[in-house]
């Protein structure tokens, strides 16, 4: 196998198997971005007198075809190749001669990686960001929507209090409110720049490394080398950790939408088309999209620990079990952009079901709401709560069960008579502003 770090002896075919594993084909999502990493790198060396201007403009040229190719979904790691960046830098050399490898220059695969993935990372949290926005504005129109639709509220998984679909959708926007700050604070990790400190121990060649930094628009420098090298590892357990915090939220949605749309509650309903039936029982409707939705979120939920896991024990400098990152990281992204998307395509052919109360089984819930009737003419609130539980207790509590939640008078912040859409809206524009 062609490898950058050859030095006269090859790693027989069965090494090469065990430590490339599914490298290569995890490497291929890099590759834009090991070429953006590179001509930046590029443009620097000539800044610092390594290459001629000339030498600049042939090696730009050359890493844009390659770009091209893979654009066009043309570019392959050949079968001898170890990694993208062995292949870029075969490339360059066939076409350019002994020019092609003078790119790898006061550089080290250890920082060319942490620059790839660095770049990827950056547009792969962007992406996750703009589809928690999608479903964070649809939750908030159908909160909107539904206001005055009463829900049953639970508490231990028993009928506690009412609520309303506005409150029950706003609460899920919200929580992706706050999910988004810990997206933000993972770009912000992610978003610095580690190129120049080569191995871990930085060059003797002068690099500009402010100069690199600009060019990637990265937000600084990671400034000591061996932090940069340190960084590995805590950059992808910062980018899992924001995504267990959505994934977390989702799967919680999607626990309640399976429990909402079972036969025994029929708070909400989904298009036949957007369920699955049985092959030997004609009346189910499975909330199957919702259960695998569940499922995936829960693994997602793993990564931030298997991360943490495969990170420990290390001494400081780079170490091959780093490659491993990619085969826990990448699925997850994966996942996370399906379970997202998914997310907000259900809920939006989500139908409500507005006479859930017309069910007497939910008069109970309204206790709550009695005690504090009574305690506002007067009863000192604990004789109230006594004689209400009495009540309930002699079958002989009743209430006049509200048609609209804004009947109730609920008007504190965060109640169910003002569920704040706004603010929480300027929740989530600060927390997105990045």
């Amino acid at each position: 196998m062609a490898t950058l770090w050859n030095k006269g002896t090859e790693a027989t075919e069965v090494v090469d198997r065990f430590t490339v594993g599914k490298d290569r084909e995890l490497d291929l999502r890099l590759a834009a971005y090991d070429i953006e990493g590179s001509k930046a790198h590029i443009k620097m060396l000539e800044s610092i007198g390594l290459l001629t201007a000339d030498e600049l403009d042939v090696l730009t040229a050359g890493l844009d075809r390659i770009l091209a190719q893979v654009k066009a979904g043309r570019f392959v790691l050949e079968d001898d190749v170890e990694d993208i960046h062995s292949q870029v830098e075969l490339l360059l050399t066939r076409e350019l001669g002994e020019l092609g490898g003078k790119i790898h220059a006061g550089r080290s695969r250890n920082d060319q990686v942490l620059v790839d993935l660095k770049l990827f990372l950056r547009d792969e949290l962007k992406q996750v960001r703009e589809e928690v926005l999608t479903l964070f504005g649809t939750l908030q129109t159908l909160s909107e929507r539904f206001k005055d639709v009463l829900l049953p509220g639970y508490t231990h998984t028993q009928l506690a209090m009412p609520s309303s679909f506005g409150m029950w959708l706003g609460a899920y926007a919200e929580a992706l409110a706050d999910d988004m700050q810990g997206l933000q604070a993972a770009y912000r990790v992610v978003n610095r720049n580690p190129l120049g400190s080569a191995a871990g121990y930085g060059s003797s060649f002068p690099l500009d490394r402010a100069m690199t930094t600009r060019l990637l628009d990265f937000d600084t420098p990671v400034y000591n080398s061996v932090a940069a090298q340190l960084g590995r590892g805590k950059c992808e357990l910062a980018v899992a950790s924001a995504l267990a915090g959505v994934a977390l939220t989702l799967n919680k949605f999607a626990v309640d939408c399976i429990f909402g749309m079972s036969p025994g509650q029929g708070f909400i309903h989904f298009p036949d088309e957007l369920t699955t039936g049985s092959s030997i029982m004609p009346h189910k409707k499975n909330p199957d999209v919702w259960e695998i939705l569940r499922g995936r979120c829960n693994r997602i939920l793993a990564c931030p620990n298997e991360i943490a896991m495969l990170n420990s024990n290390l001494q400081h400098g780079y170490h091959r079990d780093f490659q491993l990152l990619k085969e826990i990281l990448f699925p997850a992204l994966e996942q996370i952009h399906e379970c997202l998307q998914m997310a907000d395509y259900m809920i939006r052919h989500m139908d409500v079901n507005t006479h859930i109360f017309d069910d007497p089984r939910y008069e109970l819930l309204f206790t709550v709401e009695e005690v504090n009737r009574r305690t506002l003419a007067g009863t000192p609130f604990r004789d109230a709560y006594r004689q209400v539980g009495i009540e309930v207790n002699q079958g002989q509590f009743h209430y006049a069960v509200p048609a609209h939640a804004s009947e109730l008078g609920h008007t504190h912040l965060g109640s169910l008579g003002n569920l704040c859409s706004k603010q929480i809206a300027a929740v989530m524009e600060k927390a997105a502003a990045w």
